[in-house]
């Protein structure tokens, strides 16, 4: 078990390694480096790009945010739950590079908010972005984009399994018995 869950899987591994530290790296120079989470805005190129600081103790654009420990905790085993889960689907699955690297990209940001979630109570959201007479109120930050991005990526690139063509049939090279009229 322990090595069919580790097997070909260190794209994946080094994906979300690369992310996560993106993440932290991003976090920690603007929220601390740049002090947004005294000075609370920072217009970078407005209104294209603004550092707005927000914490968010919920999921996407603040949902679920209640400021209980129940739901803090709550968040970090879900999260936990579907890297595990992510983790183990890709390993033992025969999917291409594609949908590997986007695993990585989606666990990577996955920890990047789970960490924040442990060591600050909330995710540290920071990136905004308007455009067009449009003003966005929403913050997010690197690992929101990698979530985003990678679980885009994982269904764009799932596809057919286990020798199923792209129609849903099995592919009649892998099939040693062949029907007689």
């Amino acid at each position: 078990m322990a090595a069919s869950v580790f097997k070909g899987m260190r794209p994946v591994a080094l994906t979300a390694a690369a992310i996560f530290v993106l993440d932290q790296i991003t976090k920690i120079a603007v929220v601390f480096g740049l002090d947004l989470k005294s000075r609370g805005e920072i217009d970078v190129l407005p209104p294209l790009l603004n550092f707005r600081m927000a914490w968010n103790q919920g999921v996407n654009f603040g949902l679920f945010a209640s400021g209980t420990e129940l739901v803090r905790w709550g968040l970090v085993v879900l999260s936990l739950l579907i890297v595990g889960w992510v983790w183990i689907w890709v390993a033992r699955g025969k999917h291409g590079k594609w949908l590997r690297l986007s695993a990585g990209v989606l666990i990577g940001g996955a920890l990047g908010n789970v960490v924040d979630r442990v060591a600050y109570g909330a995710v540290a959201d920071f990136l905004n972005m308007s455009c067009c007479g449009f003003e966005n109120p929403y913050a997010f930050n690197v690992a929101d984009i990698a979530i985003f991005a990678g679980a885009l990526g994982i269904v764009l690139f799932a596809g057919p399994q286990d020798g199923a063509s792209k129609d849903g049939s099995k592919d009649k090279r892998r099939s040693s018995r062949r029907k007689t009229p």
